[in-house]
């Protein structure tokens, strides 16, 4: 079977499967499942990074099936983050994760103009937090670890939310915006990306002169070692920069990522917390697969010759054994992926995380030939 073919036939039983999740989990803010059951995320904890993703989702399912019923659950998630959306300590560089995904596809959609402006209000706000000495955006308020100094702390997942800025930049034309995007994915190129093409998941920079201090193990298994979730940013985050501005040196920083991913990537597939975690406890994490395999897809859309292929075979074997190993498709449970890691050393561990099913399913429209894009 090509791989349209398959991305249709699997989409056929995300389809079936969803139906019946969106209707048992209509006016929650979903994150993670217990037992099969998501959580709640409303209400105290309306400002958590991940909160934007069911909105996503739900405009994935409404472009699949065309049903108004998908579209206005996204749009009640996004009016429930205006809450976090006059929150300042709620606010951070993952701006991009929640808006992007809710108020930003809503606007370049319908032309709404509530839409508009809180998408600009995120954007300007994650905009303010790029530390110009360094030319780094900063990535957690100091109340997210309130015994340690983290004003100068940056994380690998933001180049994911730097497609928030340049599409400010687009809607604007203010330069600003571009420039601190550019900026920011020029000094993770420098400072996050090692020569073998592993990536760091948090760097220090002194906040004052905007020097490399040291980096951190942070989701990974430790200080040094591959955390595969970080990858994936990477390789989808470089990726998406080169799409937003066509320089190549991001392209080529993506390439290098996602050729260490692919080397890493075990015969069967299936990827581990951290490329670099021990042979026990062996913690598999669908989420960096599914984000990854969004990311190589892309790739081999920009690619010609032999890396078209490599790519996209890589981004359909990972898909495939989520698919065939690591899903569960009885419509009584809310998750479609089911070993998601939050991180190797504390947190949630191979269970249902929302994000590995949103990216799962974009992977899927794009192997299928969709037009669907929120990034």
């Amino acid at each position: 079977m090509d791989c349209i073919g398959y991305a249709e036939e699997t989409l056929e039983k995300v389809k079936a499967k969803m139906k019946e999740v969106a209707k048992r989990n209509a006016h929650k803010v979903p994150y993670i499942t217990t037992a099969g059951i998501y959580d709640n995320r409303d209400g105290d904890a309306i400002s958590w990074w991940t909160n934007g993703f069911w909105g996503g989702l739900m405009w994935e399912m409404e472009k699949l099936t065309g049903d108004k019923f998908y579209a206005d659950l996204a749009i009640e998630l996004e009016e429930k983050l205006d809450v976090n959306l006059m929150d300042y300590e709620g606010l951070d560089h993952d701006n991009g994760f929640k808006w992007l995904l809710t108020s930003v596809y809503h606007y370049k959609k319908d032309g709404d103009m509530k839409a508009r402006n809180r998408s600009l209000l995120a954007a300007s706000h994650m905009a303010g937090r790029y530390n110009a000495a360094g030319r780094f955006i900063r990535a957690w308020n100091d109340h997210v670890r309130p015994d340690e100094d983290i004003r100068g702390w940056a994380i690998i997942d933001c180049m994911m939310n730097l497609p928030l800025l340049y599409w400010a930049y687009e809607e604007t034309k203010d330069p600003r915006f571009l420039h601190i995007a550019r900026n920011h994915a020029d000094r993770t190129a420098e400072c996050f990306v090692r020569e073998d093409g592993s990536v760091c998941h948090i760097v220090e920079f002194d906040p004052f002169t905007g020097e490399r201090v040291r980096s951190y193990g942070g989701q990974g298994f430790g200080h040094g070692s591959s955390w595969a979730r970080g990858q994936a940013w990477a390789v989808y985050g470089f990726t998406l920069s080169y799409m937003h501005t066509g320089e190549e040196r991001f392209l080529n920083t993506a390439k290098k990522i996602a050729n260490y991913f692919i080397a890493n990537t075990p015969e069967s597939g299936l990827i581990p917390c951290d490329f670099r975690q021990p042979a026990e406890p062996d913690y598999e994490d669908t989420t960096a697969a599914a984000i990854a395999a969004c990311g190589m897809i892309e790739i081999s859309r920009h690619s010609e010759g032999r890396d078209k292929d490599v790519y996209l075979s890589a981004a359909l074997k990972m898909l495939k054994a989520i698919d065939e190993k690591s899903a569960d498709w009885d419509p009584s449970t809310d998750n479609i992926t089911t070993k998601g890691t939050v991180a190797y050393n504390y947190g949630e561990k191979e269970t249902g995380i929302l994000y590995g099913d949103y990216f799962f399913i974009e992977a899927l429209m794009k192997l299928s030939g969709s037009d669907f894009f929120q990034w």
